[in-house]
């Protein structure tokens, strides 16, 4: 690689250091061709990018971002699992690809601003996805409602009842 593609290679990454909610260092030694490949594959359709980087390009890279104190974490084979608009989805697929691949091991991760160790990212994993606490959230939103038209509805039935009961009461005598 030359200096220019290098710089290249450091912009790129670091435009993704700058947007990604939540991103995680996987150490990918004794991993096949083919099993990197596969998650790469996994990582697609999920809006996900799993890319490796020379240390030393992604040291570069993390300097000046929110994610700097990451910087020192860069040693050994590590690839970087970069989330899309979902990170909660985006941590899930990475515990599931830790499950297919036991060559993979989560070594750190960065989220709402803090360094996670590799149990914090299996504990973010365990998050409800966004899906899921939008349907708490309406279902929330539609019990309070729901409540007071029963609370409404009550006397008048009740009444009814009443009235039935008054009304065999009659037919019966």
């Amino acid at each position: 690689m030359n200096k220019t593609q290098k710089e290249q290679v450091v912009d790129g990454v670091k435009a993704r250091f700058e947007s990604a909610p939540f991103l995680a260092l996987v150490n990918y030694q004794g991993s096949t061709v083919t099993q990197m490949d596969a998650l790469r594959r996994a990582c697609e359709p999920a809006g996900v990018h799993f890319q490796v980087v020379k240390n030393t390009l992604s040291r570069r890279a993390v300097e000046g971002t929110e994610k700097a104190s990451l910087s020192a974490l860069f040693k050994g084979p590590v690839g970087i699992l970069f989330a899309g608009d979902d990170p909660i989805a985006a941590a899930k697929l990475l515990k599931a690809q830790l499950k297919d691949n036991e060559n993979l091991a989560v070594t750190a991760g960065y989220f709402e601003g803090d360094v996670l160790d590799a149990k914090a990212v299996e504990a973010v994993a365990s998050l409800p996805s966004r899906e899921e606490l939008l349907v708490k959230l309406l279902q929330t939103l539609q019990a309070g409602p729901r409540n007071v038209m029963g609370v409404i509805r009550g006397p008048a039935r009740d009444l009814l009842n009443l009235l039935k009961n008054y009304e065999n009461k009659i037919s019966g005598n």
